[in-house]
């Protein structure tokens, strides 16, 4: 049976990927030229989390019970919890293939922090706190990886920053070492699933975008970061070639995104929009931005309040729901309609309608677990992020309320899947399918002739693998 290599590259968008460097990165050609190529359409929102775990478990967030990194975790207005791995209740690709015997090997895929036992070895991801903490399974395998990688690194250390040249030293160094461990792991274990996942991409792109981009508001030409991304990429390129040297002509890869990635025109302040609009009062003005949480919010006098991040949640205060509810149950549905239609009205400074998008998530998702927000907002189809500080005095900024931040999240992601002993024409890159996140993990498991659970959402864009007779025997009489 085939062996799959999953490569993970976080927020990697088709116009550069599959356009603009595309000539630069010619093991990522190669695998292009005669394999399936697509744009991989997102989860709503299109966040790393709940992305990469919707991506493997073929469920969406609103089933995963989890829509961003940080979820209510009651209706109190104050109790919040990050969505590590120790929310995931859901069977991943890599449960389903260790029912039936297969091995796996997980580097840096979200949302596998804490470790947990599987039929394999795990390195977790950027949502481990430190490398102080436990981050392999089994755990006698952390040794190995910071001896290997000489200090493993999990994630890039304040990327969020004004200081470009070391900030980009950092993202290098990180991506260097990850990749270092792949190629270990490779030459020193039998495996029949791999897969890594490479955070270095998004956070270039959050650092980076805005000097290399020459549609976004602050490029400038000849600036000296102008072919950061080109360089980072072909470096990436190199790595990859490296990683498929190793792979064989036995195993089917596949490079996939969780979502794409734009410019940043702007943020839109959520929540001083909604004191602007009568929906929200606080006690007191802060002298300075401050983040919701911490405002002092008159909450007998409050409808609704929001959070921020590259989109919005907005959520209600209800009567009987949260502890100093305003809003009648009755009244929900009313007020619902009344913010999608004021916020989908919202205009730039200069008046000009930025065509924001609003959803119920009981519109969007087969079921809604946990705590969701009321009101699903995308400002401008995500060319405007969500501001959640209060004490800006405006409603539009144009700095980020978090650190310097030059890009957005976009809604297609891409996917590439190459399989050396079913080679496709090489595809017509002006004119893609289109797929859904929710596809690859069927795909996986039909790829490797696993049986697709009938709960997936997804459909698999391969025919299942068809087991030989030969095997079909040896398997009936070695019980």
């Amino acid at each position: 049976m085939p062996r799959v290599a999953v490569l993970g590259l976080d927020s990697a968008p088709p116009a550069l990927f599959f356009h603009r460097y595309r000539s630069e990165m010619p093991n990522l050609e190669r695998l292009m030229r005669s394999g399936l190529v697509a744009h991989l359409e997102s989860t709503n929102p299109p966040i790393t989390v709940p992305a990469w775990t919707s991506m493997m478990s073929s469920k969406d967030p609103g089933q995963l019970g989890f829509y961003g990194f940080r979820n209510r975790k009651d209706y109190s207005y104050d109790g919040y919890q990050f969505a590590n791995g120790a929310l995931v209740r859901e069977p991943l690709v890599w449960d389903v293939l260790g029912r039936h015997g297969k091995r796996s090997i997980l580097l840096g895929v979200p949302q596998t922090f804490p470790p947990r036992p599987i039929e394999g070895e795990m390195v977790t991801c950027f949502l481990t706190p430190s490398t102080e903490s436990a981050y392999t399974y089994p755990a006698s395998l952390k040794p190995e990886v910071e001896r290997v990688t000489d200090g493993y690194v999990l994630d890039v250390d304040d990327f969020r920053t004004s200081d470009k040249q070391a900030l980009l030293g950092r993202i290098h160094e990180k991506t260097r070492k990850h990749w270092t461990l792949a190629k270990h792991m490779l030459r020193t274990r039998r495996w029949d699933f791999f897969m890594i996942v490479e955070m270095g991409v998004d956070r270039i792109h959050h650092a980076f975008w805005s000097y290399c981009d020459p549609a976004h508001h602050k490029y400038v030409a000849g600036n000296p970061w102008e072919n950061v991304l080109r360089d980072y990429y072909r470096y990436l390129d190199r790595e990859i070639g490296e990683v498929l040297e190793l792979l064989g002509d036995d195993t089917i890869v596949l490079v996939v995104s969780d979502h794409g990635s734009k410019k940043m025109d702007g943020g839109i302040c959520i929540n001083e929009w909604l004191i602007a609009n009568g929906y929200l009062t606080l006690i007191e003005q802060p002298a300075a931005p401050t983040p919701i949480g911490k405002a002092k919010i008159d909450w007998s006098r409050t409808r609704a309040w929001g959070d921020g991040g590259y989109y919005g949640r907005l959520f209600l205060n209800v009567r009987g729901r949260e502890p100093q509810g305003t809003i009648d149950p009755a009244d929900v549905e009313r007020v619902r309609g009344e913010l999608t239609a004021a916020i989908e009205a919202i205009t730039d400074p200069s008046g000009r309608n930025i065509g924001s998008k609003v959803h119920r998530p009981e519109d969007v998702y087969r079921a809604t677990r946990g705590v969701p927000p009321d009101l699903i907002v995308y400002f401008g189809d995500l060319d405007w992020r969500s501001v959640g500080s209060v004490g800006g005095g405006s409603i539009h900024t144009f700095e980020n309320d978090t650190g310097p931040d030059e890009s957005n999240h976009d809604w297609h992601g891409i996917f590439v899947m190459n399989d050396p002993r079913r080679p496709r024409p090489e595809p017509d890159l002006g004119s893609l399918p289109v797929f859904r996140i929710y596809d690859v993990a069927p795909t996986v498991l039909a790829a490797m002739g696993i049986p697709v659970p009938d709960d997936m959402i997804g459909r698999a864009l391969v025919e299942p693998v068809a087991e030989s007779p030969w095997r079909r025997l040896w398997k009936r009489f070695s019980g």
